[in-house]
């Protein structure tokens, strides 16, 4: 008997750091599989390049930083308002600055605490009463395995995933009962802007070896599809390229 899934057609999604990467490859699986989404990223351009791209009928965007609590309400209201409904939210926003503890700026380091957790938690914050008064939803918290063991260079980092982590945990202990599914995706290495920002360049051979920005985003809607009474709590995505 084939495995049973849950289509996602006509369902809303709203899609946080959606410019580009894992967000932008999750935007695009969804809109074929059927569904709306309502995304968010800082740049402008590139979220109208997105819905051109996949069709206004299917996207609505709002430009803003995910960091800022507003940016997070327009997007739910923006949701509502576009398509009537929200159903899920994929926090894929996130931003790594990678070296020793005492290198990089307070400002830098800031930005990141912001961008990873705060971010997060604002996004989840937004959605949470839409949810409840559906009946249920589902939260996907795009984090990394440096949140279950962090690397040199990476303290700050690793500190914000592992963080992510452990928000995502208690959040589903305490949405559990209301029919709110929330899991956290913890994937290695991806080959994405993300990855060249640290210090790799975009022919660099090592990028070839990890995660695509697709594989991610199919073990997104891997989990949106499975039946209401499977909770998928954690995934974690290794390359054979990489060391587990």
């Amino acid at each position: 008997m084939p495995a049973e899934t849950r289509s996602l057609a006509g369902t809303v999604v709203a899609v946080t750091g959606a410019s580009a990467g894992i967000g932008r490859a999750t935007a695009r699986l969804l809109v074929e599989a059927g569904a709306k989404v309502a995304i968010t990223a800082r740049r402008e351009e590139r979220l109208s390049e997105i819905e051109a791209e996949l069709g206004s009928d299917s996207v609505v965007w709002v430009a803003g930083d995910i960091a800022d609590a507003t940016t997070n309400t327009r997007l739910v209201e923006a949701a509502l308002e576009k398509f009537g409904r929200l159903d899920s939210l994929v926090a894929a926003a996130g931003i790594g600055i990678y070296g020793g503890i005492v290198d990089g700026t307070d400002q830098e380091m800031q930005t990141m605490i912001d961008t990873n957790f705060t971010g997060t938690v604002w996004g989840v914050r937004s959605v949470v009463p839409t949810f409840l008064k559906a009946g249920g939803g589902d939260i996907v918290i795009v984090t990394s395995v440096a949140g279950i063991r962090g690397g040199a260079d990476e303290a700050v980092y690793a500190g914000t995933k592992a963080a992510q982590l452990i928000f995502a945990g208690a959040i589903d202990r305490e949405l559990r009962e209301s029919g709110i599914r929330v899991t956290s995706l913890c994937p290695a290495a991806v080959s994405t802007e993300f990855a060249i920002g640290k210090g790799r360049t975009a022919g660099d051979a090592w990028l070839d070896e990890v995660l695509t920005a697709e594989d991610v985003a199919g073990s997104i809607l891997f989990t949106l599809q499975q039946p209401r009474r499977v909770r998928t709590t954690q995934v974690t995505m290794w390359s054979a390229a990489q060391a587990s």
